[in-house]
């Protein structure tokens, strides 16, 4: 009688060494990529700073215990917190993503790499103070931005063509992959440690994405990348204490991640990891939405000056767009809370069809309770263009791309207006950089006085001495 119990344990699957292997020996030269992580550094925090605004977000945040604080324990920027480095993930992972508003990557899959700067600046900060009182040189902050740029190419590498979000599966498992393995090797973790936090990751699979989509849209969705990152951390500590790992954690049959959780697919790599991520990119500049409406926002803002006067007389409004965005953000019929707004493409063109502008206040019950939204929204008709479907997938293009056109009962209409590349796509980063850093400031002016910002400002907008600076030093610039 034959047995399907393998008799010794098989050597790691061949994904596992391969983000090992980049992890400890790609060596990153780019100064494209250092820049650009330079701006998804602060960005990233400036999103951050502005979810202190909101209580939904900060009742979240601080010790698991009140009043808990740890010794050489990580800051939690704009806050007074003090924390383990799995807390302090979790805590500046959330306020990073709270709104909406941080960097994003769109292929097969969707996510936002910015998502692991909570596990990265939490592990630095950490390892840099408990250094420091043991009399030895802290980390520095472009250890930090060479972590970012390996975290955000595993994620959005795998992202390019795995789609989990079409088994019902959430993104945030990339940013666990991601974070486990860069923390680990911020913590000094040789190839096996790498390579067994890693197989963790994907031991632990990942969560369903049903708080994301109606009926089930709710707050989760903020706060799960938070959590996820928080996790990488923890397995990155697992592994450096010596815990076993899972060689065969993505292939062994029945009871690997293919098999039990992505429907016996194999997960592809497209390309190799390099740069390429972070060099490309997208930045939510001009409006905290989900980056699948960002160029339809855009454009409703231009045509807001031929129709807020007309509203009653509005017929219809077209909108044509790429699959991903009817998939995830087409929704119709009651809106619950923030989490439904932000993420339904109707509401946010109507919004900003009638007030020319769109922030972070306007998916608060306060804003939508303007009859005029709901009114407008009936009328809008969202339909596939197979063009703008094709360009996003095409990996020359990657556009997100919309078109509007609003009808009026007289038979007249304004325009079509056809906006492929947003203002962060990397094919407008000279005209969006210029708004990032105004960006940056307006975020940085919410909870610093003048004299503090310039010093946070100083020291950001320095690449090569920003990357020369303790990471411990960077943090305190943003404790209030």
């Amino acid at each position: 009688m034959s047995s399907r119990i393998a008799k010794s344990r098989p050597e790691p699957d061949r994904l596992l060494v391969d983000i090992a292997s980049y992890v400890l020996d790609f060596k990153v030269e780019s100064s494209a990529a250092f820049n650009t992580a330079r701006y998804c550094l602060i960005d990233a925090l400036g999103c951050g700073l502005e979810a202190l605004a909101y209580p939904a977000c900060t009742k979240l945040l601080g010790p698991v215990v009140p009043g808990t604080v740890v010794p050489h324990g990580a800051r939690v920027p704009g806050t007074r917190f003090q924390l383990d480095p799995i807390q302090a993930a979790f805590n500046i992972g959330t306020l990073i993503r709270w709104l909406d508003f941080n960097d994003t990557w769109l292929a097969a899959e969707w996510g936002h790499p910015s998502d692991n700067l909570g596990g990265i600046l939490a592990t630095a900060d950490w390892l840099s103070r408990t250094r420091v009182a043991s009399g030895q040189a802290p980390l520095q902050m472009r250890q930090v931005l060479e972590a970012m740029i390996k975290a955000y190419e595993i994620q959005g590498v795998l992202a390019l063509e795995n789609s989990f979000n079409r088994v019902g599966l959430d993104h945030v498992l990339l940013v666990k992959v991601a974070t486990a393995a860069v923390c680990t090797w911020l913590m000094g973790g040789q190839r096996e440690q790498v390579i067994n936090a890693v197989s963790q990751a994907f031991v632990d699979g990942t969560p369903l994405r049903t708080y994301r989509h109606a009926p089930n849209t709710g707050s989760r969705k903020s706060w799960a990348a938070g959590d996820a990152t928080a996790r990488g951390v923890m397995l990155a500590l697992f592994s450096l204490r010596g815990e076993m790992g899972y060689p065969s954690a993505l292939t062994a049959r029945t009871w690997g991640f293919q098999d039990a959780l992505f429907r016996g697919q194999a997960l592809r790599v497209a390309r190799p990891f390099g740069s390429y991520v972070i060099e490309n990119i997208l930045f939510k500049i001009s409006f905290p939405a989900e980056f699948h409406a960002q160029t339809a926002v855009e454009s409703a803002v231009e045509l807001h000056s031929q129709v807020w006067q007309r509203l009653a007389s509005i017929e219809r409004v077209v909108i044509r767009t790429h699959e991903s965005a009817l998939r995830i953000i087409d929704k119709r019929g009651p809106l619950h809370n923030p989490a439904d707004r932000d993420h339904c493409l109707q509401y946010m063109v109507a919004f900003a069809l009638i007030n020319g502008a769109l922030s972070a206040d306007a998916y608060e019950d306060e804003a939508a309770a303007d009859p005029r939204i709901d009114a407008l929204r009936a009328k809008i008709e969202v339909v596939e263009e197979a063009r703008f479907s094709a360009d996003y997938l095409n990996p020359e293009k990657r556009s997100i791309a919309n078109a509007l056109q609003v009808f009026f009962t007289d038979g007249s209409a304004t325009d079509e207006l056809i906006c492929e590349y947003p203002l962060g796509h990397s094919r407008r980063r000279a005209e969006g950089i210029p708004v990032l850093l105004e960006k940056f400031r307006k975020h940085l002016a919410r909870q610093f006085n003048s004299a503090q910002q310039a010093v946070i400002l100083k020291s950001s907008l320095d690449v090569r001495g920003l990357g020369t600076l303790a990471v411990n030093d960077y943090v305190d610039r943003f404790v209030p």
